[in-house]
């Protein structure tokens, strides 16, 4: 979230100076504010022009209580960013003709039910992305926040028959973390990989990503597709 924040500032900066060259003075000058009014210890920020690299830098310290400074290489764990990047693994696999969009969530994953029988039959894989399953908003994230947990990628995919629907499918968009596990297990189902060595394999290592990981020490596997840690 801090990251995202320091984006939307430089990235109005740049944006309200179109035709000139943004110093990196001027960068340091605009992170450094938003460090100050959101409370942050630390971050590292990127800005890419062109194609290329013209800024990169860590400010700050990577925790409150420490002493250890921030620099390009820190990492940071980027929450709900990563399911872009189980839309993209999605994708490649489209792409690839081994799925569909609109190919239904069932045909995979037979055991994954809903709250209506409707609903699970014409579930697709767009649906499990879009936020319009017609669940409330954050519902079961208790289920893997915070940590400490038990349940396990079997218990999330029957999970969802329990929760009483907010809205009708795919009439009112409520934001929704658990579907992206289920995401990922479609790619590992179709894959065959585990949606942590899909993610290395199919992205980060062409993209020379070699500083990034898809998931945090001691977080529990059925965590996969909302967890990434990347710089």
């Amino acid at each position: 979230m801090y990251v995202r924040i320091v984006f939307v500032l430089i990235f109005g900066l740049l944006s309200s100076t179109a035709f000139t060259q943004v110093t990196s003075q001027e960068i340091d000058a605009i992170v450094q504010k938003a460090m100050d009014n959101f409370t942050v210890a630390g971050v590292a920020v990127a800005v890419v022009k062109d194609g290329k690299i013209i800024h990169q830098k860590g400010y700050g310290l990577q925790s409150f209580d420490g002493k250890a400074k921030v620099n390009e290489h820190t990492n940071f764990g980027i929450a709900s960013n990563s399911k872009a990047f189980t839309t993209t693994a999605l994708a490649i696999l489209v792409e690839e003709g081994k799925l569909s969009w609109t190919d239904k969530v069932v045909d995979y994953i037979p055991e994954f039910k809903m709250f209506n029988d409707y609903v699970t039959q014409n579930f697709n894989i767009q649906d499990l992305l879009t936020h319009r399953s017609g669940m409330g908003l954050g519902i079961g994230d208790l289920m893997f926040f915070p940590d400490g947990s038990d349940f396990t990628i079997n218990d999330i995919l029957t999970s969802f028959q329990y929760f009483k629907p907010e809205s009708a499918f795919r009439t009112k968009f409520d934001y929704d973390n658990l579907l992206y596990l289920v995401a990922g297990e479609v790619i590992h189902r179709i894959s065959e990989k585990t949606w942590e060595q899909f993610i290395k394999e199919r992205i980060f290592v062409p993209l020379n990503m070699d500083n990034s990981y898809a998931s945090l020490p001691g977080w529990r596997c059925c965590f996969h597709s909302s967890i990434a840690s990347h710089s």
